[in-house]
């Protein structure tokens, strides 16, 4: 048995490092490697059984093309050559017809390495197809930081196990962040409290010491009320604004007085007492720490939420400590030149965008010029994980869109395909990972060879530009040339020498931080600008989500599953067998609504409608919902909460508001 090193490849913030055990062409098992020094050794349910992944029965081996109706799943194998024909072909015919922008490419982080995540970006900018915005996670929190922070590196996870005080805010840490709890876990062994603020009560939520259970969409509102309370209190850290902040003045006599706690706690339902306790805490800690989640983010005002919270620390002080400070997304995407991969150069000018979000409205559109004429799906699921399911699924139907699909699995998206291609799992190709929640990079290189006839993103983009006649040697690389290129980059691309040749040992390396890294601001200013003149509004303030507007009765809260990750997993029975499509709702509105633990019952909105099993649960409060997974329709039967989601942006950068939704509540007779 031979044991390599690798990390894990998906949407998760802890990019976790692997020890995979090998026996010729088989991973045998796969561990965590206890070298790693943020997930140290330990991994997720999901990754801790990764070779039945791999090896599953269910594995797409050979290039298939459709010979049933579009949707059904109906599929004969063909050889790559007939596929990479056959798709180059359609596409020559389309853009005769039609020009390159009918051609759209749909991808996302069904891996996060930095070589296949990224691997068509050049070749569809060749070809001069339509550029698809990728915004489907949350670049609303990331722009509420930036427009506070700047460029400021992140305070590093680990930090918290010398924090007094750790605030787990919209972040669900126990399925989505697991390692996390390593420093957690330090942090109270020393004395730390915990509190967790969230939309209902999650298994983190009861983990805390705290929960403050906040109304969907309005955190920035007890953000605002935190403030309020510790200016009034003399909690805020004279000293250190004077030297480091800039605006709060104007904050705190322009905006503050609107939101005391009694203020707040109408908009936020949390009572006035919790808003109290909760801002004495975080003003008396030495040390605060908040870890912000993305859920915060993904309603209308994500951006101006996430800017509001990111105001905290900066009026405590909590930098100037060690221990304290905010981690909304590490940074480690920097120790790399991504531009090695993707070459915006090479985009052509003029080239129309589309906001992946708006994926169902695009392929539905009859006036759209050109149409979309060809979907190539690769790393992504999205007739199960984009909003406004229904629209998706009805374009996906269209006989005149030739949609070519990259997968593993035959996914809700591969059964509309016309051509599916198989991919490689991450053990089977080589790459080069980052995390977006520590600082810690890695590379992996294939454990074994790739399972029946599956490729790489990167090797099927190279057929493609030679089927298509580009003619560029940047698709003779390999991928190990490439990570190469990505190894010396770090040289210009991040502040502090980095141990290449352990990196290139596949060894995981964490970054150096700079000695001062927490108040080296990279701000126009030098400063934290809790007022940013370069935007609009200058001064942060509360802004309602989109809801406000609707007039579905319940907010439904759509919450992470921890058996999946987004619909990845959903291939493995045993994590997937049982409690699925449960709707959490209050024993009060049940009561009210004459419903029953166990009753069938249907959600709907303008978007489209789902069916439910109803669980009654304290864990959520009147008004409100939940569901928790992404799973696929083919175990759903009657679609997702994606059937709900609107195809709604935030308020700058276009991210998602998959949490921005209202819906009716109706009892059906019969299963589902």
């Amino acid at each position: 048995m031979e044991i390599k090193k690798s990390a894990c490849p998906y949407d998760c913030p802890d990019c976790c490092g692997l020890l995979v055990y090998t026996e010729g062409d088989e991973v045998i098992k796969v561990k965590g490697d206890p070298s790693h020094s943020y997930t140290r050794g330990t991994l997720c349910p999901k990754m801790a059984r990764y070779e039945r992944t791999v090896h599953s029965p269910a594995r797409l081996t050979t290039p298939l093309k459709r010979v049933g109706p579009k949707g059904s799943g109906e599929f004969a194998p063909i050889s790559w050559d007939t596929a990479i024909e056959t798709i180059a072909s359609k596409w020559k015919e389309i853009i005769r017809k039609y020009s390159a922008e009918a051609i759209l490419p749909y991808s996302y982080a069904g891996t996060m390495g930095t070589i296949q995540y990224s691997a068509g970006h050049s070749f569809f900018f060749q070809l001069g197809a339509t550029s698809l915005d990728r915004t489907i996670c949350a670049p609303a929190k990331s722009r509420g930081y930036r427009d506070v922070m700047g460029g400021t590196l992140p305070t590093a996870p680990q930090e918290a196990g010398c924090s007094d005080f750790i605030i787990l805010w919209s972040i669900s840490m126990l399925a989505t962040d697991i390692h996390f709890r390593h420093d957690v876990e330090l942090a109270r062994q020393n004395g730390a409290k915990i509190w967790c603020i969230d939309t209902y009560e999650t298994p983190t939520a009861r983990y805390a010491d705290h929960f403050t259970c906040v109304k969907p969409g309005t955190d920035g509102a007890l953000a605002l009320g935190l403030m309020h309370v510790l200016s009034r209190d003399g909690l805020v850290d004279e000293e250190f604004i004077q030297q480091y902040v800039t605006g709060w003045e104007e904050l705190r006599d322009n905006v503050l007085p609107r939101y005391s706690p009694a203020d707040v706690a109408t908009i936020t339902e949390v009572p006035a007492a919790a808003i109290e306790e909760l801002a004495k805490a975080f003003g008396r800690a030495r040390a605060p720490f908040i870890r912000l989640g993305s859920g915060q983010s993904r309603y209308g005002n994500g951006a101006m939420t996430s800017r509001l919270i990111t105001c905290l620390p900066a009026i405590v002080g909590a930098y100037a400590h060690t221990g304290g400070g905010l981690l909304t997304s590490a940074s480690g995407s920097h120790a790399f030149d991504k531009s090695i991969i993707r070459r915006p150069e090479k985009e052509k000018g003029g080239v129309r965008h589309i906001n992946m979000i708006k994926l169902g409205q695009a392929l539905t559109d009859e006036k759209l010029a050109p149409p979309i004429k060809s979907l190539y799906v690769y790393s992504s699921n999205p007739a199960c994980t984009a909003p406004e399911q229904a629209l998706v699924q009805q374009g996906l139907l269209r006989e005149d869109l030739f949609t070519v699909v990259h997968e593993r699995f035959m996914t809700d998206t591969a059964r509309y395909a016309d051509i599916i291609l198989p991919a490689t799992t991450s053990l089977e190709h080589d790459d080069i990972y980052y995390s977006y929640g520590h600082y810690t990079v890695q590379r992996g290189d294939a454990a074994i060879p790739p399972v029946g006839q599956s490729k790489a993103n990167w090797q099927v983009f190279s057929l493609l530009a030679k089927a298509m006649g580009i003619d560029d040697t940047f698709f003779q690389q390999t991928e190990a040339e490439l990570i190469d290129k990505f190894i010396a980059s770090t040289d210009t691309a991040w502040p502090l020498p980095v141990d290449k040749a352990k990196l290139a040992n596949g060894e995981p390396v964490d970054l150096p931080l700079p000695d001062n890294y927490k108040l080296d601001f990279k701000t126009p200013s030098g400063k934290i600008e809790i007022k940013n003149p370069a935007i609009e509004p200058a001064l942060p303030d509360y802004r309602p989500p989109h809801y406000a507007n609707d007039t579905e009765t319940f907010l439904l809260i759509n919450a992470p599953d921890p058996r999946i990750l987004d619909s990845s997993f959903n291939e493995r029975p045993e994590l997937t067998r049982g409690h699925i499509m449960e709707l959490l709702m209050h024993p009060d509105d049940a009561q009210r609504l004459g419903l029953c633990e166990g009753d069938t019952v249907q959600a709907s909105n303008a978007q489209g409608s789902a069916q439910f099993t109803l669980t009654l649960s304290a864990r959520t409060q009147p008004g409100r919902v939940v569901s928790e997974g992404v799973w696929w329709n083919t175990l759903t039967k009657t679609g997702n909460t994606n059937q709900l989601t609107h195809a709604r942006t935030t308020d700058k950068d276009d991210g998602s508001t998959f949490y921005d939704v209202k819906v009716n509540i109706t009892k059906l007779t019969g299963q589902i």
